[in-house]
């Protein structure tokens, strides 16, 4: 039989709670070309990173099983974003480097989802002005 899994919502909340609490202080959004690694756990190889986000100090707060992430710094596009370089994908990171989350970019049903396009642009200034994370089911 297929999985069926079904979690109550103060479940899926203390899911995403924690998911705050490994973030810690000033976690990293970086956003990269390229494709996704198979999980947070395989490192960047040739992917190239795009723009770095600095997140809230308190990353986020969890309710009815959805995280919504506090503030997130402007990015700066970087020498590899050239003359415009769409972002395939994400990985937050604490401020320390340690990899917690990979997800899909995109401009509609993506993990994040970005203003009109994905295109960077070297020098360009990058604006995120709200992520959720949900527990899906």
């Amino acid at each position: 039989m297929a999985s069926n899994l079904k979690y109550s919502s103060a479940l899926k909340t203390s899911q995403q709670a924690a998911i705050s609490t490994a973030a810690g202080a000033n976690a990293v959004l970086t956003l990269y070309s390229g494709t996704q690694p198979a999980s947070p756990d395989t490192a960047v190889t040739s992917q190239i990173a795009l723009s770095a986000h600095t997140c809230a100090a308190t990353f986020g707060s969890a309710a009815s099983g959805v995280l919504t992430v506090g503030a997130i710094g402007n990015g700066t596009g970087t020498a590899g974003a050239g003359a415009g370089t769409a972002a395939t994908w994400y990985r937050l990171a604490t401020s320390g480097g340690t990899a917690l989350i990979d997800g899909s970019v995109g401009t509609s049903g993506a993990d994040l989802n970005l203003t009109g396009t994905t295109s960077i642009a070297t020098g360009q200034t990058v604006s995120i002005t709200s992520w959720q994370l949900s527990n899906g089911n």
